[in-house]
């Protein structure tokens, strides 16, 4: 995790202005405009609730062994709930007779991914 309060704010509002040039390129700036407010509240969000435990643990600059395993174990749930998303997005693109595309490659990168680190962590011990 990083250690300065900047960098979470300042990845949102980029990412904000990313998304907002991808909306104006695709034909919606005023769509671009409102996902470029949410990302730049949300970094303000982020930048000025230093007092909160929670937020500055996310920024990473109040960060501790505690919130790193509450951190780890929160990165855990939320791959398992995008891991059974794309599995069931497949078995329903299957069904309806589709090749199962772009739900395929995303459960393979899901899975070699798991599995290397798997071996990975295995021999480093």
């Amino acid at each position: 995790m990083t250690k300065s309060k900047w960098f979470l704010p300042l990845f949102a509002t980029a990412l904000g202005i990313l998304v907002f040039a991808a909306q104006w390129i695709g034909g919606d700036p005023g769509g671009g405009l409102v996902s470029l407010a949410i990302m730049t509240a949300i970094g303000a969000l982020f930048l000025f609730g230093g007092r909160s435990e929670t937020i500055r643990g996310l920024r990473g600059d109040g960060s501790d062994e505690r919130f790193r395993q509450i951190d780890l174990h929160a990165t855990a749930i939320a791959g398992l709930a995008v891991i059974a998303a794309v599995i069931v997005a497949f078995v329903i693109e299957l069904a309806r007779g589709h090749s199962g595309s772009p739900y395929s490659w995303l459960g393979a990168i899901g899975g070699l991914t798991y599995a290397v680190s798997i071996v990975v962590f295995r021999i480093r011990g």
